[in-house]
């Protein structure tokens, strides 16, 4: 039975570190796996109580709890989030919570498809000299697009009748 729970910590505290064991977790995770797991609820447990109890059950100086000090930490725990129940019922209540458990990513920051990159990288929009590098379908013209290319015809640029000298 403690195995699962082993697993579900060991998932939470290499969880965003690339350098954790698994053997420690530190406040940040034990509070992620609290929220994820819905023992944290923000009523019954909230944040403060959470960094509360994390501060109690840590060894003074340390930053991080090992297994045995997250298990007192639970058991400390279990009692607030399941309240009328007895200390052995709210502690199989909140494992039964946290077993398999893995760190989810849902909430996490997303990237936005805002309307304004739409609008801004729509060439159809394009005015002025912005407009002459996009052909019709959208596509850039590339070099064409962004230089003058220079006419070595003898006809100076504006005039229109290039080319009817021989007619």
């Amino acid at each position: 039975r403690m195995s699962e729970l082993e697993k579900a910590f060991r998932k939470f505290a290499v969880y965003g570190d690339t350098a954790a064991t698994g053997n420690d977790m530190t406040g940040k995770n034990f509070s992620k796996m609290l929220k994820d797991c819905g023992v944290m609820d923000g009523k019954a447990v909230t944040s403060t109580d959470v960094d509360i109890v994390f501060n109690k059950v840590k060894t003074k100086g340390a930053r991080t709890i090992n297994f045995a000090e997250f298990q007192q930490a639970v058991k400390e725990l279990c009692g607030k989030r399941f309240k009328g129940k007895s200390p052995e019922e709210a502690l199989q209540a909140v494992c039964a919570l946290m077993e398999g458990k893995e760190p989810a990513n849902v909430g996490v920051t997303k990237t936005t498809t805002a309307g304004g990159v739409d609008r801004l990288t729509d060439t159809s929009k394009y005015t002025g000299s912005h407009k002459e590098r996009f052909d019709e379908s959208g596509k850039g013209k590339g070099l064409a697009g962004r230089e003058d290319l220079t006419d070595s015809s003898g006809y100076v640029g504006a005039y229109k009748g290039a080319g009817t000298y021989d007619k």
